[in-house]
This record gives C-alpha cells, sequence and structure tokens, in this order.
C-alpha cells in the first residue's frame, strides 16, 4: 500500500482537521441501522462496552518531522480497528499487534490502534454504528488516510463502515493480498497472487456515477439512447466489469496448471530417483528461510517480514550419514489466511502434501506460539497433508522464554529447540531428520564389478549404504535400497557376499 499524500506541518494540523471535519458535516453520511438495540447474548460489562479499547504501543509514527515529511510520500497512515469476540484481552492485543505488523510489512505508519468488545462483528458496520461516528473521530484527529480492520469484512459492511469514517477501509484479507502483490517475483506467484485478488474483488466492485450507465442499451425513441440497434436491457458497467474479471480468472486458472505441469514433472523425476522430500513449512516470519539456509548454504533471502517468501525454493541436502534429500521452503502461514490464498496457492503447498516429512517451524520467542502451530495445521489439513510425519522445530531459542520454551517441548512429542541465527540444536535436528526419513526397503550385500560402478554410485545416491569394502573381484557391498535397483543389483548377489 502506497500513498503520495502530504504530512501538514504541526501549526496547521489543528486547522486542517477543523476544515475536512467542517467538509464532512456537510455530506450525507449513508448508513444503514444495525441491531445496536437488540439483546446480543452475554451482557459485558457497560465500561467495557462504552468505549472502544485504546491498545497503547503499536504507533510507530516518527517523532522528527523532518524524517516524517521524508518519509511520508511513500507511507500510508493507518488506524487499527479490530473486534475482540473472544478470549483474553490479551489475544485481542496480540491479533492486533499481528495487523500492525502486516501493515508495517506493506509500507504503511501505524498511528493508532483499537478494540472493541462484541459478541460479533456489527452486521452494518463491523464496529457498530456510535463506536464508527467515534473511530471517524480518531481519523480527523491523527489525519489517517486509511482505516484498517482485523477480520474480512462483506462487502456492505465495507461500504457503511466506510460511508461513516470518510476514508479509505482495508480489512485483514486485503492487506495480506496486497504484501503478497508486493513479494511476489516469480511468474507462477505472481499469477496465484492476481488470482487471489481477483477473487476477492469480485463481489466488492462499486460503481459511481457513469460506472452505472448501461452499454448497448436503455432509450426508447427519438434522441434518447443510442438509436437503433442499441435498445434493449443492455449490460451495466459495473456487470460488464464482473464479466471480464470472470475471463482473466479463467484465463489465469488455465496458465496456473500449465505451471503446475511443469513442476508435478521436476517431482516425479525426483520420485524416479527414490529422493526423500522434506518441506519447511510454519507461521509467517518463524525463520524458515534461515534453517534452509543453515541446512543447506541456499542464501535465500532472509528478512524480518511478514511473507518475504512467497515463491518455493527447492534444494539438495543430506543426512549425517551421507542420504540425499531436498529440502523445500514454502510460503508462510498466518491466522485467518484468506480463503482466497489458500486456494490460488493450493499448487505451490502441494509441495508440503506431498513431502515424506514436513518440518513444522514455530518462533519461539513469539507471545503466543501454541496459536501460530494451531493456524499451520489447519492450513496443513486444507491441502490434505495430515498424514505427513512432522517435527516440531522451534526456532529462535536464542531469544526465547526458557519458560516457553519448555512448555512447548513438553506438549510437542518430538520436537526440537534450535537457532538457525546461531546454530544451536542443528545437528540434534539432522539427526531427526535421518530418523524420520522413509528409508529403502530392500536390504542386500553384492559383489558388484569394478566394471559397474554406476551401480555403486547409485546406492549411494538412492539408498543408504552400511559398508562398502574393495576386493579383487570387485565392491563388496552392502546397502539398503529400493525395489528398482535391488532387481539390478540382484545379479551380483552372491553367496560370497551373502557371507
Amino acid at each position: 500500500m502506497t500513498s503520495s499524500s502530504s504530512l501538514p506541518q504541526n501549526g496547521q494540523r489543528t486547522a486542517e482537521s477543523y476544515r475536512r471535519a467542517d467538509a464532512l458535516m456537510e455530506e450525507d453520511v449513508a448508513w444503514t441501522p444495525g441491531t445496536d438495540g437488540e439483546r446480543d447474548g452475554d451482557q459485558y460489562d457497560r465500561a467495557e462496552r462504552a468505549a472502544l479499547r485504546r491498545v497503547a504501543g503499536l504507533s510507530t509514527e516518527l517523532q522528527d518531522i523532518t524524517e516524517v515529511e521524508y518519509r511520508q510520500l511513500r507511507l500510508e497512515r493507518v488506524v487499527l480497528v479490530g473486534v475482540w469476540t473472544s478470549g483474553t484481552a490479551q489475544d485481542a492485543e496480540n491479533s492486533l499487534a499481528e495487523l500492525a505488523a502486516l501493515a508495517e510489512t506493506a509500507g504503511a505508519v501505524v498511528l493508532d490502534g483499537v478494540i472493541q468488545r462484541r459478541d460479533k462483528p456489527d452486521p452494518a458496520t463491523y464496529i457498530g454504528s456510535g463506536k464508527a461516528q467515534e473511530l471517524r473521530d480518531i481519523v480527523l484527529e491523527t489525519a489517517a488516510d486509511t482505516v484498517v480492520c482485523d477480520g474480512e469484512l462483506s462487502p456492505g459492511q465495507l461500504i457503511h463502515l466506510e460511508d461513516v469514517v470518510k476514508v479509505k477501509v482495508v480489512d485483514r484479507t486485503a492487506l495480506i493480498l496486497d504484501i503478497f502483490a508486493q513479494h511476489a517475483k516469480s511468474r507462477e506467484g505472481k499469477a496465484q497472487v492476481a488470482l487471489a485478488q481477483m477473487q476477492y474483488m469480485l463481489p466488492r466492485l462499486r460503481g459511481w456515477g457513469q460506472s452505472l450507465s448501461r452499454q448497448m442499451g436503455g432509450g426508447g425513441s427519438g434522441s434518447s439512447g443510442g438509436g437503433m440497434a442499441t435498445r434493449g436491457p443492455g449490460e451495466t458497467k459495473i456487470e460488464t466489469d464482473r464479466r471480464r474479471i470472470r475471463e482473466k480468472m479463467a484465463k489465469m486458472r488455465r496458465e496456473i496448471a500449465d505451471m503446475k505441469t511443469g513442476r508435478e514433472i521436476k517431482r516425479q523425476e525426483r520420485r524416479r530417483n527414490k529422493v526423500p522430500s522434506v518441506a519447511i513449512a510454519g507461521y509467517t516470519n518463524a525463520g524458515k528461510s534461515s534453517l534452509l539456509n543453515r541446512l543447506t548454504g541456499a542464501g535465500v533471502l532472509v528478512e524480518n517480514a511478514l511473507f518475504a517468501t512467497l515463491d518455493p525454493t527447492v534444494r539438495r541436502a543430506e543426512t549425517p550419514g551421507g542420504r540425499a534429500y531436498t529440502l523445500a521452503d514454502t510460503v508462510g502461514f498466518v491466522r485467518h489466511l484468506p480463503h482466497h490464498l489458500v486456494e490460488a496457492f493450493r499448487s505451490t503447498m502441494e509441495e508440503v502434501g506431498d513431502a515424506d516429512l514436513i518440518l513444522h517451524v514455530v518462533d519461539g520467542s513469539h507471545p503466543a506460539p501454541e496459536e501460530q502451530l494451531a493456524a499451520v495445521r489447519e492450513v496443513i489439513r486444507d491441502v490434505g497433508a495430515t498424514d505427513v510425519p512432522e517435527i516440531v522445530v522451534v526456532n529462535k531459542a536464542d531469544a526465547a522464554d526458557p519458560l516457553v520454551l519448555a512448555r512447548l517441548l513438553r506438549a510437542e512429542k518430538g520436537a526440537v529447540a534450535v537457532s538457525a541465527r546461531t546454530g544451536r540444536g542443528i545437528g540434534e535436528l539432522l539427526e531427526l531428520i535421518d530418523e524420520k526419513l522413509p528409508r529403502p526397503g530392500v536390504e542386500l550385500a553384492a559383489l558388484v564389478p569394478y566394471t559397474r560402478g554406476d551401480l555403486v554410485s547409485r546406492a549411494h545416491a538412492e539408498g543408504e549404504v552400511l559398508s562398502e569394502e574393495h576386493t579383487g573381484g570387485g565392491t563388496l557391498l552392502k546397502a539398503r535400497v529400493h525395489a528398482e535397483l535391488a532387481a539390478e543389483l540382484g545379479a551380483y548377489v552372491t553367496a560370497q557376499a551373502r557371507g
């Protein structure tokens, strides 16, 4: 999200706010009343319901006015708003803090954040009519140009809230889509993001003025309408836009399906060569790319930002015993990941579903790591990877609270604490990977002639060599291999080799 709006000087801000307020008072506020007068289930304390709850510590506004003016050329000024429907106050604040991190990643400066306590979001304005007016006052007071809501708003909620606050309103889904659009680099990644954006935009198209006029329609006789061959029901501009978007979506799906075929061929080649695959999955910014770099030296982009990785990276690695396998870095997950994205990135997420092992990376320094685990497992269920063995990797152990680490390692059986930055626990993780990866099914001993060194090489690359001895008659090999290679080695399995 970018904005070219300039920031008024301190002396001008009050006068500017008054002018904006006077202008807004002259406009009609189009809003449909909600059901605030009805009983909404459990009644909360009056104090909690009486006002929006300010969340401290979210503002990222700079104090140096000259630096603010410089950065204001590219930063959008936002106010965050969330509805606290369940859980504790800390849970609600953690969710809004994550929204603040998303907004900063998208290129915005957070001015303020508020939470409204309700049993469910208001069907008309998300936070209720009275609180929407209070939010409008906060927008005027801070000179914000955007309101970001911590949830997915219906088209009606988006329109009504925008009509009250008189600035752009963005929901969590649109914010995540914006970040994905900024970070997508590959052709497939860009196509997947474009498809997700069109799926989101389709029911939210709005028509203004001439946008609602009919194409090739309307008019009776005389001067009205477009004359002969133009009269009839016609098609409104918004209907034309929707039709074009549906056509583009169909084209995008075809392109993504073609790109999926190319990646499937590569996966089939790896399976044909019997190379086990490991997928690194986890919450966004949990340190997946850092872990990939630590395990393979891949040199993948590492950035302290949400959704820095969108395009899957596959690298070759080896177990301590010398067995080769592939490591795939995948897109990060987040709470309430928009279903548009899950659908659009399904082909990319198939790297997780087709893996032999999942390294589930969780940020041990996060305030609520258990919530991260639950959110990622929900997406893993969506892509049909629940049967794939999993190792929980608690990353950032060097920055984590020891009590939180102990709690996670106790709750998650077989979990390992590591630090991709310092290398702590990496050796233990490699041993676990070696133990969990599927092993070739056939164990044999063969005396392989020196003229068939290719079979010995394949045994090292595709299987697990238990012992190797060079004799006068050839290489005496004891190994675990898959059935195809066992058949080729079968001619050299001799009584001498068995002995």
